[in-house]
């Protein structure tokens, strides 16, 4: 009994170890401000603390409670955050006009070598409103001939999003787009206005309608491009 008892409370601290420094993911579009909020206790808020950022634990914020000072370190990493950074009373972390190359991971340490808190934060950059360009292609049989059209739908200067057709609210076709410039085609015979394309990531879309007045002209070989309809 003495025996189990023991492994019962070595296993519970190591536990509490894995899951005390959890990581908290925040999202937010390039440019935009976000807001980093501290757990602090009563106890804990009269204590100095740092705010380190990335791998090497660089400093880039602290708060000397004793003396009621916030220090913001403006030449950190390079000059990274430069003019960007501010603290509120409860030693919170913002970020101002956010970059992409401020993701990463952003700690915050009391008088312990463990942090109090973790964030992943992740910056998207702006979503392009997606751009459907239209050509057709002449089939042609022993009695008649007849005319596709075909749609291919653009979306320039991205990264990690996800390029997608839909009819309806229905997922038609869907590619992952990890480099900048990704296209997706679109054969159609029979043609209606419920076609659209959209561009997304985890916290943001934009969509363009498919006009189908543009494709009542295919005949032969043509080129146009839609122009997007946002909604």
């Amino acid at each position: 009994m003495f025996v189990l008892f023991i492994f019962f409370c070595l296993c519970s601290w190591s536990l509490a170890g894995v899951f005390g420094d959890e990581v908290k993911s925040v999202s937010v579009t390039e440019g935009d401000s976000v807001s980093l909020h501290t757990d602090y206790t009563d106890t804990q808020r009269k204590d100095s603390i740092e705010w380190k950022f990335g791998s090497k634990n660089i400093l880039i914020a602290q708060i000397d409670r004793k003396n009621n000072v916030s220090t913001i370190h403006n030449e950190s990493d390079g000059g990274r955050f430069r003019h960007r950074l501010k603290l509120d009373q409860t030693g919170s972390l913002i970020i101002t006009n956010t970059r992409t190359t401020d993701s990463g991971l952003y700690k915050v340490f009391g008088r312990t070598e463990t942090p109090l808190n973790i964030f992943n934060l992740t910056v998207y950059a702006p979503l392009p409103i997606p751009v459907i360009t239209r050509y057709s292609t002449q089939n042609s049989s022993s009695s008649s001939s007849s005319s596709n059209c075909s749609f291919l739908c653009s979306a320039v200067n991205v990264s990690d999003v996800t390029l997608s057709w839909y009819k309806g609210n229905s997922l038609f076709s869907s590619i992952s787009v990890s480099n900048i410039n990704r296209s997706l085609s679109l054969h159609l015979e029979c043609l209606d206005d419920s076609y659209s394309c959209v561009v997304n990531n985890p916290i943001r879309n934009q969509t363009t309608h498919l006009n189908t007045e543009l494709c009542q002209t295919c005949s032969g070989t043509s080129v146009g491009t839609i122009y997007p309809q946002t909604k």
